[in-house]
């Protein structure tokens, strides 16, 4: 038997942000679309970065009480994106969460070119299908 792997929950359908955009447009999108972080990625999907909530918050430290400052995305973004091939078991991809404070992993290609994203939720989705599972194979006691 297989290990399951990322491919199998990993979700398709995804925001990004392109590292030219306007931070408060980036953040408008973050709002408006109810995300934590997006990815920044060039035109052909090859992933640049990641602009996260906690990212976003440099504006305030780095301004004034009357004033804060501007930027692109790419002025705020983090550079050094963890990533992981659709091929990855769910298992690693639970230690990635438990051992960094992000809240999604990037699945790339072997070109660095996002494929798509899975979060703690969805793995939260996988522990409730593993517990599905288990239910279904176990036999009810004869009396």
């Amino acid at each position: 038997m297989s290990l399951p792997t990322v491919r199998d929950f990993m979700d398709k359908t995804y925001v990004t942000l392109s590292s030219e955009m306007d931070v408060y447009k980036a953040i408008d999108v973050l709002l408006d679309k109810g995300l934590t972080s997006a990815v920044v990625v060039e035109s052909d999907n090859k992933i640049v970065g990641i602009l996260s909530e906690k990212d976003c918050l440099k504006l305030l430290t780095s301004g004034t009480y009357h004033e804060l400052p501007g930027g692109t995305v790419a002025d705020f973004m983090t550079k050094d994106v963890v990533t992981t091939p659709p091929t990855m078991d769910v298992f690693h991809v639970a230690e990635l969460f438990l051992t960094h404070f992000f809240r999604r992993v990037v699945i790339a290609d072997e070109n660095n070119r996002m494929i798509g994203q899975i979060t703690r939720r969805d793995l939260l989705r996988v522990i409730k299908k593993f517990k599905k599972e288990e239910s279904k194979k176990k036999i009810a006691p004869i009396l």
